[in-house]
């Protein structure tokens, strides 16, 4: 009896110092590195020196962060930087299509993820917010990977202008 008892003795401390030896490995070994996020940023223009829409672009993980609009229509000028968690959007993904919905009714945004390309439409967004003029801006936009010229429709044409 005396013999098993220093056995299981002998055992006990054998993996209790297994358990001390594996618990200090795992506390010598590095956090794992949160997982990489890959940033892009995009950005063109297309018009003139007085008339042109340009939009500015952060994607993470291949998916729009934060973007950046401005027109000019000389001498009017509008301008809205609208980003993820941000106090006056809403965004959610839905498959290729992220929707933005601005607070307040101010109107909404579907981005489209493409293969190397975002098109972004503007749908009844409050101009007095974001230019400073009564009327809805309503028109599409898209930004391609290396390609500084937009391709846009509707945001600069008289019509969205005086909506």
């Amino acid at each position: 009896m005396r013999r098993t008892r220093e056995s299981a003795i002998a055992a006990c401390c054998v993996v209790s110092l297994a358990l001390a030896a594996a618990q200090a490995a795992a506390a010598e070994k590095p956090a794992a590195k949160p997982a990489a996020r890959k940033v892009e940023k995009l950005a063109c223009m297309l018009g003139t020196e007085d008339s042109h829409a340009r939009i500015a672009v952060e994607v993470v993980n291949g998916r729009v962060n934060r973007f950046a609009y401005y027109s000019k229509w000389k001498p009017r000028t509008c301008s809205m930087d609208i980003a993820r968690g941000d106090a006056y959007s809403r965004w959610s993904d839905h498959g290729p299509l992220t929707a933005v919905l601005l607070k307040e009714e101010m109107g909404f945004f579907w981005i489209d993820h493409g293969y190397g390309r975002y098109d972004f439409t503007f749908s009844d967004i409050d101009r007095m917010r974001y230019c400073g003029m009564g009327g809805k801006i309503n028109g599409f936009i898209t930004i391609r990977r290396a390609n500084s010229k937009c391709e846009l429709q509707g945001l600069l044409e008289k019509a969205s202008v005086d909506d």
